[in-house]
């Protein structure tokens, strides 16, 4: 029975020393992609692209909010000497542009979100493909992403990918 205990701390030992030493070999390395999404030259060049492509629509819905107000306050400010039948077609009248304007603003919404993920995920490949270049010109073993519980920054090459991606090598 002794000797099954010393062979069975032995190979204890020698695993968890075999653990320790693969563990001082490997090579870790972290990336902060909420930066890569904003200092990106990537990502800039897709928010500006998001702009440009969504502010046309933007501006009519803000020309549509005012024209609203502007109603409403017409309507406050005229509805005391408003007969019954055109305060009752004024109000149909806001209701309808008031229903317009939540369907289009629900509208761009949902188009601006769809369109801001496929760029995301354009800056993500990107950025994907920058980390496997630093990862196998430096032999890392592990790069990890997000949901780290602490990071000193010694294995944060989060820089030398936004140099990849901003054209700097």
């Amino acid at each position: 029975m002794t000797t099954r205990k010393t062979h069975w701390w032995l190979a204890l030992a020698l695993v968890a020393a075999t653990v320790t030493a693969t563990a001082q070999d490997s090579k870790i390395g972290f990336i902060n992609t909420q930066r890569i999404t904003a200092e990106s030259a990537p990502a800039k060049a897709a928010q500006g692209k998001l702009e440009q492509e969504f502010s046309k629509r933007q501006k009519e819905l803000a020309d549509l909010q005012l024209s609203l107000k502007s109603m409403n306050e017409k309507f406050e400010r005229d509805g005391p000497t408003l007969t019954e039948s055109q305060r009752a077609s004024r109000q149909r009248e806001f209701a309808d542009m008031s229903r317009d304007f939540q369907r289009k603003q629900r509208e761009f919404q949902e188009d601006l979100n769809g369109r801001r993920n496929e760029e995301l995920q354009q800056v993500l490949d990107k950025a994907n493909k920058a980390v496997k270049q630093v990862a196998e010109a430096e032999k890392y073993d592990l790069i990890l992403q997000e949901g780290v519980a602490y990071n000193n920054g010694r294995h944060d090459i989060t820089d030398k990918v936004l140099k990849i991606l901003n054209g700097s090598k």
